[in-house]
This record gives structure tokens, sequence and C-alpha cells, in this order.
């Protein structure tokens, strides 16, 4: 005959089984800049790939960190610099994004203003090391090249907005 001394694993009576606590994640909020930018005859567009997880190649728009003292402007036209090489000025405000990920730990909301660019000169370059590849993509192409939905309606209303600036 069994012990009851021993441990079967369940709650003895009137104790509750504990429970795990789960750990609470930290949410942080994080802004960047960025945007589409046309060549000068605004016939294609710039933009970065990037491998993900499994190893696929995404294609985006450049965006990164807005720094202290920064407007968004001025991000903007770092970053597209800093990623894809190309000079740029800004032409108009695009719009924003807003998005939720899981990273290191933490529940991040990020939220992305972007900005239609004209280049003004620099040559493709993926010096970056975040950027895998970098392309000038016609703006016929832009909704089958772009990865993400949002980035693909950015694209329109840039096509759209520079089609009423003719």
């Amino acid at each position: 005959m069994p012990s009851s001394a021993g441990h079967s694993g369940a709650a003895s009576p009137g104790r509750r089984p504990r429970r795990h606590r789960r750990r609470r994640m930290t949410t942080v909020n994080e802004t960047s800049a960025g945007g589409l930018v046309v060549n000068g005859a605004r016939t294609h567009a710039v933009l970065i790939g990037r491998l993900d997880r499994n190893g696929s190649l995404l294609w985006s728009l450049p965006k990164g960190h807005i720094e202290e003292g920064e407007s968004r402007e001025q991000t903007a036209v770092r970053e597209v610099k800093e990623e894809t090489g190309i000079s740029a000025r800004v032409l108009d405000s695009l719009g924003t994004i807003d998005y939720w990920f899981v990273a290191d730990g933490r529940r991040v909301h990020k939220t992305v203003h972007h900005f239609l660019l004209e280049a003004t000169g620099g040559e493709l370059s993926t010096a970056d090391t975040e950027v895998t590849e970098v392309a000038w993509v016609a703006f016929a192409e832009l909704a089958d090249v772009l990865a993400y939905a949002d980035e693909r309606k950015l694209a329109a209303k840039a096509r759209e907005a520079l089609a009423g600036r003719d």
C-alpha cells in the first residue's frame, strides 16, 4: 500500500495549486521618421531590403529613430542618407503609421512619421549594417515589392500627391 507521505503531484485538500506568475512586459514607445524617396523624374522610389528572422528579404521604406534635437523632417533626411546613400529633400508629409511588436522582452509601440522626399544626389549604398540591399523600384512595382500593407498605402498616396503636382 502506498504511503500517504509521498508527493502525488496534486494539491493538498484546502490548498490552492501554485500559479506561475507571469512577468508583466514593460511597454515602451519609440518614434521614428523616414519616407518614400523619388528620383528626379519621379518614376522610381528607393527601397531598402532587410533579412527577417527566417532569412527572407523584406523590402520597406527607409526610416529610423529620431535623435534628440532633431525634427521629424531632419530625421527622415538623415535616415534616408544613412540607409540608402541618397541625399534628399522633403516635399510633403505622407502620414503616420503605428504598430506594436515584442523585442528583447519588451512590448514596443512604434510610431513612424513618413514623408515624401525627392533625391538631390548621392549613390545607392548598403554601407548601413542594418540594410541588406538598396534599389530603385518603379512606382508601378511598389505594390508588389513592399512587404507591409501600410507602406503600400503610403506609396499609393505618394503617387497621387506627385500626380497632383504636375
